[in-house]
């Protein structure tokens, strides 16, 4: 189970971020899933279709976003990634003036996979130094 939790894992950052597949939210994420921590430290957003409007704006925002996983750790139905984005600020989906500069953020999910899905997600990632790169 672990090993094939670890393969989800990886598959929801190649196809959602890096291939910016929304058809992957409907078939990675529970309907029911929850996901903490993106954008801000206190957002939840619940169900695919919460998670595609955050994933939107962010793709608008980073086009070309690549995210490199760095470590990957599972034990049961529970699996832990350490990842690093690249990205440049090329479009306007959060809100602010496409700046063309480059960003790198580094981050966190801890995530729980039930039935072949992602039924929760917390993420640590710090946005605000993000944007901070962006000015």
């Amino acid at each position: 189970m672990s090993e094939a939790n670890k393969n989800l894992a990886r598959r929801w950052f190649e196809e959602v971020w890096n291939q910016g597949s929304e058809a992957a939210i409907e078939a990675m994420f529970n309907p029911e899933g929850k996901c903490y921590g993106f954008p801000g430290a206190d957002s939840v957003l619940v169900g695919p279709e919460a998670f595609k409007q955050i994933h939107r704006d962010f793709c608008r925002a980073f086009p070309d976003q690549h995210i490199t996983i760095e470590d990957v750790i599972a034990e049961g139905d529970r699996v832990t990634v350490r990842w690093r984005a690249t990205m440049t600020h090329l479009g306007g989906g959060l809100g602010l003036a496409p700046s063309g500069k480059k960003a790198s953020i580094t981050g966190a999910s801890f995530i729980v996979v039930r039935d072949g899905q992602i039924t929760e997600g917390w993420n640590q990632v710090s946005i605000p130094d993000l944007l901070q790169q962006l000015q």
